[in-house]
């Protein structure tokens, strides 16, 4: 654990500012998958909903987008833009469907708009000159992983404090995709939350002890489901 940035009132602020699904970032509509899970009747009910997001969680978030973060964070405190270019460049590899494209994309745009409007300091020097001609550059346009580690990299707080952040809410978003989409009750909703925040202390330390050789996104169902939620018949979230 990181303990050279012990988070202050404010740091925490932000990241929870940050990691809110309120950011106007377009968060609240994408369910990365969850829809498709649905519509084939893979998620039925509160029990099913919780199990998927919790393996999300653990297979996928755990293994490819937390650990990116993490990295990123370290990787903007040091001006290493190289290395920021290099992670940005493996999440855009290893979105497996047009629609996680989009919304890795569309979500970075987004958020590098925030920053330039509530945070400009964080986009000085090489950081701005390579977000706004990655912004217009489509084969490397900034993705959400890595423009979220920049506006974390500027509070006072440890990446792991940016990490459950950002899982949290995830996993707050994603359980009112389910809420929508099963469909469920409130109740429902906060039951699962519950059982989502109990695993990601565990999920975020697999993430930050992680060797980088060892990220992946290899989720093979929730790619065929991504693909086939493309061209469902009728769907509530964009991905």
């Amino acid at each position: 654990m990181d303990t050279s940035r012990m988070p202050t009132d404010q740091a925490l602020l932000q990241l929870m500012w940050l990691a809110s699904p309120a950011l106007p970032i377009g968060g609240f509509s994408y369910s990365e998958g969850l829809e498709a899970a649905v519509e084939s009747g893979r998620v039925r009910d509160e029990a099913s909903a919780a199990s998927w997001l919790l393996d999300q969680l653990h297979l996928t978030l755990a293994r490819s987008d937390l650990p990116v973060i993490g990295e990123a964070i370290e990787a903007w405190r040091r001006g290493d833009m190289a290395g920021v270019v290099r992670l940005n460049a493996w999440i855009l590899q290893t979105r497996e469907t047009s629609e996680l494209r989009q919304q890795t994309e569309q979500m970075g745009r987004s958020l590098v708009e925030w920053i330039r409007t509530v945070r400009p300091d964080l986009l000085e020097g090489v950081a701005a000159t390579w977000l706004s001609a990655g912004s217009d550059r489509a084969e490397a346009p900034p993705t959400y992983p890595v423009t979220f580690a920049l506006a974390a990299s500027g509070a006072a707080a440890s990446a792991r404090d940016a990490l459950l952040c950002f899982a949290f809410g995830w996993a707050e978003n994603m359980m009112q995709g389910a809420i929508k989409s099963v469909p469920l009750g409130q109740s429902a909703g906060q039951r699962i939350l519950a059982r989502l925040a109990a695993e990601i202390p565990g999920a975020v330390d697999q993430a930050l002890g992680l060797p980088a050789d060892q990220r992946q996104a290899f989720s093979p169902m929730l790619a065929i489901l991504s693909a086939q939620h493309e061209t469902q018949y009728s769907r509530l979230f964009r991905s």
